[in-house]
């Protein structure tokens, strides 16, 4: 018998555009993973921002965070599995940014506790945005100069800007094998997200490590935006959301209902048998 994980994204996919998760979908998810459904999400959040916005949802299994840097337990914040970065490819982010007048956020640990640190003078209206929608966040670091912002142990950057400005930078860590970099446009939003992370740092490989740990032989995931493709890769059935972009929709196995009108539940509660 299969052992199937589903596995979620969560923004522009089982979030809504208030970025929260609607009451049918909590209620048809959480009934199903009560009766026994494996279920997952993978997300470009952190584990605080993404347990903020998924309240109320069962999640008794690990959840992948950063882009799949992480495996967590999110009841207790135990890292089950962590990409990272040489000192020597930190170095080569710090010394690349600078050099095209680009001050990103940069999440790190700071003498052992998660940071997310920036600095303020440099803020644009992307960056503040992001800010005001995590009031209370106890990883907010703000710094002052280069030195503090590049401190700790990092492992992932985001540039906040206009396309324009982040092009060159996608350009440079993209076409480095060393680096994964993804760049597309905020949900809703104009401004670009361009967002550095350690090669291995992805949906995919963190689904590998998945199964590995938990025994699973077949993989059905949600997603829309471009960041979920390498999801879609290790999956044996995907499915986009109408709201998905292009590229995600001509990757999926099938097109569902949108993040607006429950797509992901109402596909589960139509095709999981327990």
């Amino acid at each position: 018998m299969d052992k199937i994980l589903y596995v979620t994204d969560l923004d522009g996919t089982l979030l809504n555009k208030q970025d929260k998760i609607n009451p049918f979908s909590i209620k048809t998810i959480n009934e199903l993973v009560d009766k026994g459904m494996m279920f997952t999400y993978a997300t470009a959040r952190s584990l605080v921002s993404a347990s903020k916005v998924t309240e109320g949802l069962s999640t008794n299994i690990p959840i992948i965070a950063y882009n799949g840097a992480f495996i967590i337990v999110p009841s207790t914040g135990e890292i089950l599995s962590k990409e990272d970065f040489t000192d020597e490819e930190r170095k080569k982010v710090r010394e690349t940014l600078n050099e095209h007048g680009i001050s990103p956020m940069v999440y790190s640990y700071v003498n052992g506790i998660e940071k997310v640190s920036w600095i303020p003078e440099f803020e644009n209206d992307g960056v503040r945005r992001y800010l005001s929608q995590r009031k209370g966040d106890k990883r907010f670091r703000p710094v002052d100069n280069n030195d503090s912002l590049y401190e700790g142990e990092m492992f992932y950057f985001t540039c906040i800007g206009e396309k324009k400005e982040l092009i060159p930078i996608y350009d440079i860590f993209s076409n480095d094998p060393r680096y994964r970099c993804t760049i597309m446009q905020e949900l809703y939003r104009p401004e670009y997200w361009c967002e550095i992370m350690p090669a291995k740092a992805s949906k995919y490989n963190a689904i590998v490590k998945y199964k590995e740990m938990f025994g699973c032989n077949k993989i059905i995931s949600f997603g829309d935006s471009i960041n979920d493709i390498p999801m879609f890769e290790m999956s044996d059935e995907c499915y986009a959301v109408a709201n998905a972009v292009d590229e995600v929709k001509a990757a999926a196995t099938g097109i569902i209902d949108s993040n607006e009108d429950d797509g992901v539940a109402k596909w589960l509660l139509e095709h999981v048998s327990i």
